[in-house]
């Protein structure tokens, strides 16, 4: 029993550290990684439980990704289950914007540097919009089942 909660456990934390160390953009841009994670190949929760999720994260004071990443890692696991989570999608950010904080400073005046940053921005709105269209014909589904 207590092995398979400390496996729980460390697929939490795994997982959302992946999503939060692969996702640029914020808690919006980790929405389609999410659903596809904890969705499709973990089966933690349900689609019908993501657009919940969404509801909820947007209603609550903090960043989407957190309150997600928090909700998720309680349903699966209780309170250790949250933090774990919660924990997993925080770290990368802070440590990447602690080292680029240092390492841009040096080198913001680059050209290089302000093009690989339209590029990140053309990417997220990609993620945002696929998130949308998923969310959309889902909610469409819904709706014509009633």
């Amino acid at each position: 029993m207590q092995t398979a909660r400390n496996t729980r456990y460390l697929s939490l934390f795994a997982t959302f550290l992946k999503i939060g160390a692969f996702t640029f953009g914020g808690g919006y841009a980790m929405i389609p990684l999410i659903q596809e994670e904890v969705v499709k190949k973990k089966k933690w929760i349900t689609d019908d439980d993501i657009l919940e999720i969404i509801a909820i994260a947007e209603s609550t004071p903090g960043p989407i990704a957190i309150n997600a990443a928090t909700f998720i890692g309680y349903r699966s696991a209780g309170f250790f289950g949250a933090l774990l989570a919660t924990a997993g999608v925080v770290l990368p950010s802070f440590a990447i914007i602690a080292v680029l904080s240092l390492v841009l400073r040096q080198f913001k005046e680059l050209l290089m540097v302000r093009y690989a940053f339209f590029g990140i921005r053309a990417g997220v709105l990609a993620l945002l919009l696929k998130a949308l269209w998923s969310m959309y014909r889902k909610r469409k589904v819904i709706v014509c089942i009633h």
